[in-house]
């Protein structure tokens, strides 16, 4: 019985009603309590705090063994970084974001999976059919996806799958094909994928090859006025365009070659490359209009334009980037002054094109045919923001302002909501706009473009922004949720239904993993005042021209080293900051 009553004293204190006859008691309790909890929530902040600090010591500890493996590498000269500059480049990378890091680790695992993916299936095709585990020559065998993939692989550190694509170029790549090969996609696909990897790695294996398919495609240019065929037979020569245009050139196929083969007589000293693709500005440039816009089609026997649709989308889009980018390649001299002049005028006429929508005021570029506007914009288009954003540099204040605004906080935001309006939030190709319900996706599909992530990127790069950081993680999640698959990446048949395609693009790896990783990444990676992208994100190091045709290596920055200097081989991780 005693022990009986000593067990019911007890459980007395786990009554509720105890505690409401004695509120002095409940008081006590309340009080320990709130201290018990005060001291579990402490510790748990104490915890995140730590996790946060270790986060940042981790990534110090990483970039001084990248520091020490440099040194020991390159001799004391640790990629390009030396003294003032490689202190600034540590102090960048302490002060790092470690969700910066963390997302930069998710895109590098996603270009693993693919990149693997593609070794296993598809190793020297052009291009992975993922859902049947596969390879297609879509390029007629040229190994389109290991030459886009190799500044990649190079950029993100994967030396081992690098090593193994370098191998392959060297040992089996062939041009020798009888194929038809267009000759702005072979350009900006494999000529200026090896150019990158030769810039970066400093290896003459890749500039050999480059070499060798750029003769491939010389004999595109002998036409009466210089404006090259779009088609040309590897094997045989005999260049021609397609049927489809009735004879006629594309602007964007004959004006997209220029950085690829200046860049290419740089390095080889050989001007015949140059001499071609800067015959065709020349060329343009007699006939250049007062408000820069030129239509899609170019007669190749009188070197004008042809009636036909004006646009910044497909076939006109990375004419206007490269007159751009040329300016920029040439370190911005009175030698390529002519190329920033015209960009200028294009740019007078593009602001001609902008419209907006209602109710949302969603700014656009509409497409033109002869006095007709056609409120149409192309998913292409979306280069646009990062091509104005980086140019606005050029202008005076004012004007710089303005076009950094139209590129920042409209036709971004634009291109931004092509994703976000669709339920896989995924963009479509095209998109139509219609007063007073703003816009809807025109064909539907859509193939791991990477237009709108490029101009996040250089608009980040450029301001400092993180919103383009947010904006690019959530576009990689959706592509992570909707087009990874066991065997890479596949895009989609529909962006409404989420269907799938597929094919494993090359240029996903080229581009869309690229600039989503260096979104992520210190801009001191790939600098902007050392390299240029060309238009398949291929960084080609800015070489000064000079009037008397001298060529200098070396950004705005950067000391002017004679071209023919050996490369570390890491240089092209860490920039001048």
């Amino acid at each position: 019985m005693a022990r009986a009553r000593s067990s019911a004293s007890r459980l007395r204190y786990c009554n509720p009603s105890y505690y409401l006859k004695r509120p002095k008691r409940l008081a006590l309790l309340f009080i320990a309590f709130v201290c018990i909890s005060f001291l579990v929530w402490d510790r748990q902040t104490l915890v995140r705090e730590q996790e946060v600090e270790i986060a940042k010591l981790n990534a110090e500890l990483e970039h001084l063994k990248v520091l020490l493996d440099e040194l020991k590498s390159d001799g004391g000269n640790a990629g390009g970084l030396s003294g003032k500059n490689s202190k600034s480049s540590m102090k960048n990378t302490v002060l790092e974001d470690p969700i910066d890091i963390q997302r930069r680790e998710k895109v590098k695992d996603a270009m693993l999976h693919a990149w693997s993916s593609y070794e296993k299936y598809a190793w020297g095709q052009d291009e992975l059919q993922p859902q049947s585990k596969n390879g297609v020559n879509s390029f007629g065998g040229l190994g389109a996806t290991l030459i886009d993939s190799l500044d990649t692989l190079y950029i993100m550190g994967l030396d081992e799958q690098f090593q193994r694509a370098r191998d392959w170029v060297a040992d089996s790549l062939d041009f020798n094909k009888n194929y038809e090969a267009s000759v702005f996609e072979t350009t900006i696909r494999v000529v200026g994928g090896l150019l990158s990897a030769y810039d970066l790695s400093g290896d003459k294996v890749f500039l050999e090859k480059a070499r060798d398919i750029a003769d491939r495609l010389l004999p595109a240019w002998n036409t009466p006025s210089g404006i090259p065929y779009n088609i040309i037979n590897l094997a045989h020569g005999n260049p021609h365009n397609p049927g489809w245009t009735g004879g006629e050139s594309i602007l964007a196929d004959s004006g997209t070659e220029q950085l690829e083969f200046i860049a290419l007589s740089q390095r080889t000293g050989d001007p015949k490359y140059q001499k071609k693709v800067e015959n065709v500005i020349t060329v343009l440039n007699k006939t250049f209009p007062a408000d820069g816009l030129l239509p899609i089609y170019i007669n190749p026997h009188r070197g004008t334009s042809s009636y036909s649709p004006i646009t910044f989308g497909a076939m006109g889009d990375s004419f206007y980037e490269y007159l751009l980018k040329v300016w920029i390649q040439g370190n911005k001299t009175a030698a390529v002054k002519h190329y920033r002049e015209m960009w200028e005028t294009s740019m007078k006429g593009l602001l001609s094109l902008v419209r907006r929508t209602k109710p949302s005021s969603f700014t656009y570029l509409c497409e033109k045919n002869g006095e007709s506007l056609n409120d149409k914009m192309d998913e292409l288009a979306c280069f646009a923001p990062g091509m104005i954003a980086l140019g606005s540099l050029g202008y005076g204040p004012g004007e710089s302002q303005n076009f950094l605004s139209l590129a920042e906080e409209v036709l971004a935001w634009t291109c931004y909501n092509f994703y976000q309006s669709t339920p896989t939030k995924l963009a479509g190709e095209n998109y139509f706009f219609h007063s007073g319900r703003d816009m809807s996706v025109g064909t539907s599909w859509n193939i791991l473009r990477p237009e709108t992530v490029e101009s996040l990127f250089y608009l980040w790069r450029l301001t400092g922004n993180k919103t383009y950081q947010e904006w690019g993680w959530n576009i990689f999640q959706a592509f992570e949720k909707n087009s990874r698959v066991e065997s890479g990446y596949v895009g989609l048949k529909d962006v409404n239904t989420g269907v799938k395609d597929n094919m494993m693009q090359s240029f996903f790896l080229a581009e869309t993993l690229k600039y989503l990783y260096l979104l992520f990444s210190p801009s001191s990676v790939i600098s902007l005042d050392e390299w240029v992208f060309n238009t398949e994100a291929h960084p080609i190091r800015i070489v000064t021209r000079l009037d008397n045709g001298e060529n200098y290596l070396g950004g705005s920055y950067g000391q002017q080293k004679q071209l023919n200097r050996l490369r570390g081989r890491k240089e092209g991780r860490q920039a001048d900051n």
